[in-house]
């Protein structure tokens, strides 16, 4: 049974979650040069390097990673791990972020937060579609304090 405290501090915890998502993803459209649509934001450069792509690199290749057999291009895979952080780390639960690549597309869709001790754990699924055939691979994810996500197995 969760005491009022403890509801009060959840509430804090996914406000501040949801504000530093916000703020981290209000840079997405400042920087000049070649930029890539994803979900309705404008993530990447290739004049500038991308501010969140050490948190987007500590996802160890997502759920995405984990199916050898998914033969899409580097700059593609790029796309699919920002939206799985995007979806883990600001969209709301049930809510699609969406990404497009060469003859490829996906959706990564996010369950509503929830706590393991003290981090913001979410559940997510990740639904990729190469030439009409749709691969979906699903996972979990736990934020750390310096804002990386870790995979749970």
């Amino acid at each position: 049974m969760m005491n009022t405290t403890s509801k009060t501090c959840t509430s804090i915890r996914i406000a501040a979650l949801m504000i530093s998502g916000v703020v981290l993803l209000s840079g997405c459209g400042s920087t000049s040069g070649q930029r890539t649509k994803l979900a309705g934001g404008l993530i990447g450069s290739s004049q500038k390097p991308n501010a969140s792509a050490p948190l987007i690199a500590a996802l160890g290749g997502g759920v995405i990673g984990r199916d050898a057999g998914l033969a899409i291009s580097k700059a593609d895979r790029q796309r699919a791990l920002e939206a799985e952080y995007r979806a883990l780390e600001a969209a709301p639960g049930g809510q699609p972020v969406t990404w497009e690549g060469s003859g490829v597309t996906g959706a990564v869709v996010a369950a509503a937060p929830y706590q393991v001790g003290s981090q913001n754990c979410r559940q997510y699924s990740h639904t990729v579609t190469i030439k009409g055939q749709q691969t979906v691979a699903r996972g979990a994810a736990c934020r750390n304090a310096d804002g990386t996500w870790t995979p749970l197995n």
